[in-house]
C-alpha cells in the first residue's frame, strides 16, 4: 500500500521535509494539532494510549505528552516549547523524547488550504546532527508517521 505521507531526507543534511495532503478543511487539520483530545486520538495506536499532560496552544506555550501500554507502563514521554502558534497557518515548536538518545528537534508545521475541503501539511524537522536524523530514519519512522496521518484523516472525516 502506498504511503501518502512523503518524507524527503537529503544526504548529509540534518533535516527532514514531510508533506501530506488531506481531504480535510485546513481548519480541521489545524484543530487536530491544536486540541489535546484530538492529539490524543491520533497519537494513540493499537499498542499505546496517548495522553496530553500539558498543552498551551499559544506563542511561548509548552506541552507534554505521554504514551502508555496496555498495562499502564509509560513507553514514551515527550515535551517541548511552542515558539509560534498562528491559527490555521503555522506551529513552530521544539520536540524532545524524554529518556531517548535523539536530542531536541525543531519542528515547523505549515498548514495550507488547497480548496474548501482539502489541505496540505508541510513539516520541516531539524535535528541536532545528521547522525541523529539518520538513526531515526533506521527505525519505522515513515510507517509511524503515515499511520498517525491516516488517523488524522479518519478523525477529521468523523468531525466533518
Amino acid at each position: 500500500m502506498e504511503q501518502k505521507t512523503k518524507i524527503s531526507a537529503e544526504d548529509g543534511k540534518q533535516e527532514l521535509k514531510i508533506t501530506r495532503e488531506f481531504d480535510l478543511p485546513v481548519e480541521l487539520l489545524f484543530k487536530a494539532h491544536a486540541e489535546p483530545q484530538l492529539i490524543e486520538q491520533w497519537m494513540s495506536n493499537p499498542y499505546a494510549t496517548a495522553k496530553t499532560l500539558k498543552f498551551e496552544g499559544k506563542k511561548l506555550g509548552s506541552y507534554q505528552l505521554e504514551s502508555t501500554d496496555a498495562n499502564g507502563k509509560v513507553v514514551l514521554r515527550s515535551n517541548g516549547v511552542i515558539h509560534e502558534f498562528i491559527m490555521n497557518k503555522k506551529i513552530i515548536r521544539t520536540f524532545e523524547m524524554e529518556n531517548a538518545p535523539f536530542g531536541v528537534q525543531l519542528e515547523i508545521y505549515e498548514f495550507e488550504k488547497l480548496a474548501d475541503n482539502t489541505s496540505k501539511l508541510k513539516m520541516h524537522v531539524i535535528y541536532e546532527s545528521v547522525e541523529l536524523r539518520d538513526q531515526l530514519l533506521k527505525m519505522p519512522f515513515a510507517q509511524g508517521i503515515n499511520m498517525a496521518h491516516d488517523r488524522i484523516q479518519e478523525i477529521g472525516n468523523k468531525l466533518k
